[in-house]
């Protein structure tokens, strides 16, 4: 699939990128050369072929799910650069 500078300066207003009009021809061929690339994909052959999640065959091991209170809070604040009390001191953003 060929793009022309026209098509490529407007892929580029949809995606909110600014490009010189210089870069234009260029960078449709590049992105012409990319789709080429991605339009011989089709042509390989999938059949048979089962779908995956990951190139490794892995099972997760699995841990016991205990409930805890959850009552560390000295831990949880120790690596704060700041506390008030028993909360995360922030900054302040909004004015």
């Amino acid at each position: 699939m060929a793009l022309d500078a026209a098509t490529v300066k407007r892929i580029a207003f949809l995606a909110r990128v600014r490009v010189p009009e210089e870069d234009l021809k260029g960078l449709a061929g590049e992105l012409s050369n990319i789709l080429g690339w991605v339009e011989q994909l089709s042509e390989v052959d999938t059949d048979g072929v089962e779908p995956m999640s990951s190139v490794n065959a892995t099972i997760l091991s699995m841990r016991t799910d205990v409930i805890t209170d959850g009552d560390d809070l000295d831990r949880v604040l120790a690596n704060a650069p700041e506390r008030e009390g028993s909360f995360f001191a922030v900054p302040k953003v909004i004015e």
